[in-house]
């Protein structure tokens, strides 16, 4: 009996909340919202972020790629929004994110020559072009692209220590592409938004160790962040 009236009500909501969304009869919420030449809101979310290697080398018969295992991370900021024209908006979002992968290289016997800890902190500021389609009641998809520049407040660029004594270097700065969809929600008090973005950096982020014959880092031609953010907005 409890499992079938919690089906009940399931299926209630999933009703009203097709019927809040989708219904051609229902009022439209936040009516004049899009109306307005600037907006303001805060987001919060989770990243995954990635590394991508290219090699000096790259002999497919010996284990010489560098494994990375990412862990998930998170992010909150602000967001300021500029209409453009009805369709077109200018957003810049100014966030914290929080994120660390573990390199694991090849060829080493010990976990304290293999595996390196990468926390980072990021004050991350994109400027993004959004592309939105035309409002269906309560609902309106949209697509973004544009640019974007980290400030890692974890970095040790300037560390005399390299992986010799365990230190992984980085650069501090690094510039991003981004690409992403999303789906604008109006509710009855504010503006809903889920959204997924791809982040590409466009620099090289690794501060090679001062060994030239370095086991971790001399065959590293290129290291580039990539990654996945999730953000639900609010405004």
């Amino acid at each position: 009996m409890k499992k079938l009236i919690f089906m009940l009500g399931f299926l209630l909501f999933v009703q009203s909340v097709q019927a809040q969304l989708f219904s051609k009869e229902r009022l439209a919420n936040l009516e004049t919202f899009d109306n307005r030449f600037l907006s303001w809101g805060y987001f919060l979310g989770f990243n995954s972020y990635d590394f991508k290697f290219e090699y000096k080398n790259q002999d497919t018969d010996a284990n010489t790629d560098i494994l990375v295992d990412t862990q998930g991370g998170f992010n909150v900021g602000l967001i300021g929004d500029m209409r453009i024209s009805k369709y077109i908006n200018l957003r810049l979002e100014p966030g914290l994110y929080f994120t660390q992968r573990n390199l694991i290289f090849p060829n080493f016997t010990e976990d304290r020559d293999a595996l390196r800890n990468v926390k980072s902190t990021y004050i991350h500021v994109p400027l993004l072009v959004k592309f939105s389609t035309k409002r269906l009641n309560n609902v309106k998809p949209f697509i973004v692209v544009g640019v974007s520049q980290s400030f890692n407040l974890s970095s040790n660029e300037n560390n005399p220590e390299d992986n010799n004594e365990g230190q992984f270097r980085m650069t501090s700065g690094t510039n991003y592409l981004e690409l992403g969809f999303g789906i604008d929600l109006y509710l009855f008090y504010f503006k809903f938004t889920p959204s997924i973005r791809g982040i590409f950096a466009s620099s090289n982020e690794l501060v090679p160790d001062d060994d030239p014959n370095s086991p971790w880092t001399s065959n590293i031609k290129d290291l580039a962040t990539r990654g996945i953010i999730v953000n639900f907005t609010f405004q």
